[in-house]
């Protein structure tokens, strides 16, 4: 089917915490962690975007999932947990199964036909084939861009320029969708239009001199904030 869209600005869209929620790890930690669930996924997920940030400076490139399975381990004997092997491979298979943000589908559903939609990840191609899948999201999109492609990692600048070529946007409107305000911040620094999904009222957007272009509380507003962007 031919899909005509009004407008010439592509959406690209982060996937992990935008459209599902690492968080979601929590209640499957439970065995293991008991009450310190929360705090094993909280401190796996941060190591797993220290870990790929460390990975793309160095450039010594490992996909997005052995970021995952190395934090997962990192969170894990910080607070002295044992987890055996098996377990392990449990839990990364789950992670391919995190639970979509309850506005990540209809929102998308709603754009639909009327922007070019891709999901752009650090995540590899067979992992955001399954946990979109999951998620019933991956026929609302027209492609998927991976970092795997570049063998870096956002917020490196080549990946929003891959992100562009990919996309098709080279000579038109890029717009990051992305509830990491580090992943906002590196796609403004490399020329894309950013919007911020700040679902968490205490969230703090760093001040680096560098905004995003619009601010949303949830992916229901963006409609309305992508017809309030300057029209260039």
């Amino acid at each position: 089917m031919e899909v005509i869209f009004g407008m010439s600005m592509t959406l690209a869209f982060d996937v992990y915490g935008t459209l599902v929620d690492p968080m979601g790890m929590s209640d499957l930690l439970r065995l293991e962690a008991g009450e310190e669930a929360s705090s094993v996924a909280a401190l796996w997920r941060e190591k797993q975007l220290e870990f790929s940030f460390r990975k793309g400076l160095m450039r010594v490139y490992e996909d997005f999932g052995v970021c995952t399975r190395q934090a997962l381990r990192y969170a894990m004997a910080v607070h002295r947990l044992a987890l055996s092997k098996g377990r392990e491979d449990e839990l990364m298979a789950a992670y391919l199964a995190l639970p979509a943000f309850d506005d990540a589908l209809p929102a998308l559903k709603a754009l639909k036909g009327q922007y070019p939609l891709f999901a752009f990840s650090n995540g590899s191609y067979p992992a955001l084939e399954k946990v979109l899948g999951h998620n019933d999201l991956l026929a609302q999109f027209d492609g998927l861009v991976s970092v795997d492609d570049v063998k870096s990692f956002k917020p490196d600048p080549a990946v929003y320029t891959w992100a562009r070529r990919a996309t098709g946007a080279w000579d038109g409107a890029l717009c990051l969708v992305s509830s990491n305000a580090w992943d906002v911040i590196g796609a403004r620094a490399a020329g894309l239009t950013a919007i911020w999904v700040k679902r968490d009222a205490a969230r703090v957007f760093e001040d680096w001199g560098i905004e995003p272009s619009a601010v949303i509380t949830s992916l229901s507003e963006l409609p309305q904030a992508l017809a309030a962007l300057p029209r260039h």
